[in-house]
């Protein structure tokens, strides 16, 4: 008998969800965060399955669900994962255990929403990795942005509106065209939905250009790539920790995963004509927005200028059609999950104690190096960049002497020298709970950077198939 794994993955959190928002008010708050993290856990362990019964020789879609929702506009709920698709699934609900563990002391108003809104948007999230009806998919992807907007919006800093609106109204502009092109595709295919059949959809170059385009603004503004990156900082520095954590190592993702399954197998020929602009976009991200990193105060907003340059390893490594380009971009997606997610809990953890995210408050507090996941991701795009085009690899690769400067020179100031607040010598050592987060997510990059296989062995066969289409569109 095969399990509805997938449906599972979505709806226990979304249900557990709903669970723990009828506890109620705070009273309830104890019985809130154990219904919170038992939700998180089983819907963490239902997705096991989907790696240890994955077959990766095939390219094929696997643990397919398909039952007809709405008949009438031949509308789907049709979901299924490949090698591209399902470790996004694992990620998501991993980081939701570690979110659920991270808000367990340090949230204390409206408990059983600010955990409700995770584990919804978790449900989502697998929704959207999942979904192979476009329709399905749009619903997932546009519903996942409210409990972030929520999220930010309620518990997030002082000017935590302002970003919260600003994040709503950049993803909405995308989103409107994203739609467009869908409802186009829909009608080009006779009248279907499935995202499948639009791989196969034989689409003339002109509409090929519009259909491209208005996916590279709905995917680029959810990377985020340059110049539709200013709502991120925003919102990385009004949210909650969580948020933040969640922002990160899975909403960054949804708009680098939108390339896959749709940019470059709807329209591969635009893709290849378009190839440029993007990895003109990238570099402009890895490189401008490196530096401009190095100058952040703010601890968050380091972070989140950071994200927005290694994000653009991703985008940069799809468009150079290359297996290696495009693997190297998925471990580097996949490893950002952990280590900007790290990060923020690091943050977190200090922001707790200090309520300070500046750097020059901190001292004395006693990545992007060989030997973690974050250097595997990169240096595979770099040799993929380098078999493309040596200056660009070039200009990519230098980056990465930027990159350990900022992390090492924030590292220095917050944990070395002299101690630069009183408060900072009163500060406590984290806790248990805090410890088995870390630990557990060093574990992951570790592991990752120094056995990388297990996470690139499965990607193969989708990464080369979507090759093959891309390869055979543009020939034919």
């Amino acid at each position: 008998m095969s399990y509805p794994l997938l449906s599972l993955a979505i709806w226990i959190p979304i249900f557990a969800g709903l669970l723990v928002l009828a506890t109620g008010s705070d009273r309830n708050a104890p019985m809130a965060r154990v219904i919170a993290l038992c939700g998180a856990i089983l819907g963490l362990l239902v997705t096991f399955p989907l790696y240890s019964g994955f077959d990766s020789s095939t390219s094929a879609m696997q643990f397919v669900e398909l039952v007809p929702w709405i008949p009438r506009f031949n509308i789907n709920y049709h979901l299924g994962v490949d090698g591209i698709s399902m470790l996004f699934v694992i990620l998501n609900s991993f980081i939701t255990v570690m979110v659920v563990l991270a808000g367990w002391q340090v949230v204390e108003n409206k408990v059983a929403q600010y955990n409700a809104a995770f584990l919804i948007m978790s449900g989502l999230m697998n929704g959207i990795f999942s979904a192979l009806d476009g329709m399905l998919f749009y619903v997932f992807f546009e519903a996942s942005l409210i409990p972030l907007y929520l999220i930010i919006g309620v518990w997030g800093g002082p000017n935590r509106v302002y970003a919260a609106i600003k994040f709503f109204l950049y993803t909405l502009l995308g989103s409107l065209l994203f739609l467009v092109a869908l409802l186009y595709l829909f009608i080009q295919s006779g009248g279907s939905f499935s995202i499948l059949d639009w791989h196969q959809l034989p689409i003339a170059m002109g509409a090929q250009i519009w259909i491209f385009l208005a996916f590279l603004i709905a995917f680029a503004v959810k990377v985020p790539m340059f110049p539709v990156h200013t709502w991120l900082p925003d919102a990385h520095v009004e949210a909650p920790t969580g948020g933040s954590v969640v922002l990160a190592a899975i909403g960054l993702k949804l708009g680098a995963y939108g390339f896959l399954r749709f940019s470059l197998p709807i329209a591969p020929d635009a893709s290849q004509e378009l190839a440029g602009l993007v990895i003109a976009l990238s570099l402009i991200a890895v490189v401008y927005i490196g530096f401009v990193a190095l100058v952040q105060a703010d601890m968050k907003k380091l972070v989140a200028y950071s994200s927005i340059s290694h994000m653009g390893f991703v985008t940069l490594g799809f468009f150079m059609f290359s297996a290696m380009g495009i693997e190297g971009a998925l471990v580097q997606m996949i490893s950002h999950g952990f280590v900007s997610g790290a990060m923020f809990l690091c943050i977190g953890v200090l922001y707790d104690r200090m309520h300070s995210r500046q750097i020059a408050d901190y001292g004395g507090v006693v990545s992007g190096l060989p030997a973690t996941s974050g250097f595997v991701g990169e240096f595979m795009v770099i040799m993929g960049a380098v078999k493309f085009n040596f200056w660009i690899a070039f200009a990519a690769a230098s980056t990465m002497i930027v990159g350990a400067a900022y992390t090492l020179w924030m590292y220095k100031r917050v944990i070395f020298g002299d101690v630069a607040n009183d408060h900072v010598r009163e500060l406590n050592d984290i806790n248990g709970r805090e410890f088995l987060i870390l630990a557990l997510l060093a574990l992951c990059v570790l592991g990752m950077g120094l056995y990388p296989q297990p996470f690139t062995e499965v990607m193969h066969a989708s990464v080369n198939d979507l090759l093959r289409h891309v390869a055979i569109t543009k020939i034919q």
